[in-house]
């Protein structure tokens, strides 16, 4: 009789455990939803939409931060992190966004000739290249998919980071490499840039009148990819799906 009671106890506390550990979950799950909802929520607003203290929401929004699900702003209030970020714009539509944005790419490359890189907010200060087009040019510059890149002096950076001119894109010259100018413009969803076009080239054959053209033409495509999506999804030369 011992034993049994002391298996039905065993049992009754690993029940606890998993509706513990669910309920974990799904609290977790609540702010993470409040936040991404808010685009910038404090502790107080985020612990009373969910109906949680302070104290809890505090915890597990911590452990939120930790793995990049979300971040803190300078006024201390909670902003969606670069997992969700990343997770959100990979699970796009039902389409990777590689996919989606493949046949834009190849547009901007055949009309510039040049390199075009798609590029993602990555952990800390850093965006990440997930794909590129290269370039039709026999100098062009060859792929970084995979490599972390500065958000800080980089164009690919300023408009992850929301920096942009108003003009809509971003032009850095020598910024990540001596020689090569970068021109970027923002793939905007729900008000948020989830991810960057830029187009990359060595700096000689990039004058002012050009890089301003292919800025307008970046920032038309960006605008147009989820509202005139192409119907032929592809994949780039290179992506970090093939890695």
């Amino acid at each position: 009789m011992a034993r049994d009671s002391d298996s039905n106890h065993l049992k009754a506390s690993q029940a606890v455990a998993a509706d513990s550990s669910t309920r974990t979950v799904e609290r977790a799950l609540a702010l993470l939803s409040a936040v991404c909802t808010d685009g910038s929520i404090s502790l107080s607003d985020a612990a009373r939409v969910v109906d949680l203290s302070a104290s809890t929401a505090l915890r597990l929004l911590r452990t939120l931060e930790g793995s990049g699900f979300v971040s803190r702003d300078p006024g201390g209030n909670f902003r969606p992190g670069a997992s969700v970020i990343q997770l959100g714009a990979l699970a796009l539509s039902q389409e990777s966004l590689v996919s989606l944005c493949t046949p834009h790419m190849k547009r901007l490359v055949a009309e510039t000739g040049e390199s075009c890189y798609l590029s993602i907010p990555g952990p800390g200060d850093t965006g990440i290249y997930i794909a590129i087009v290269e370039g039709t040019r026999s100098v062009r510059h060859a792929s970084w998919v995979g490599r972390s890149i500065p958000l800080d002096g980089s164009a690919a950076g300023q408009v992850l980071n929301g920096h942009q001119p108003e003009r809509g894109f971003a032009i850095v010259r020598s910024g990540v490499e001596d020689d090569i100018t970068a021109v970027a413009a923002p793939i905007v969803i729900g008000g948020r840039t989830v991810a960057a076009l830029s187009i990359v080239v060595p700096s000689y054959r990039l004058d002012e009148a050009k890089a301003l053209r292919v800025g307008e033409e970046l920032v038309k495509v960006a605008g147009n990819i989820l509202t005139e999506p192409s119907g032929n999804h592809e994949m780039p030369q290179e992506s970090m799906e093939e890695k």
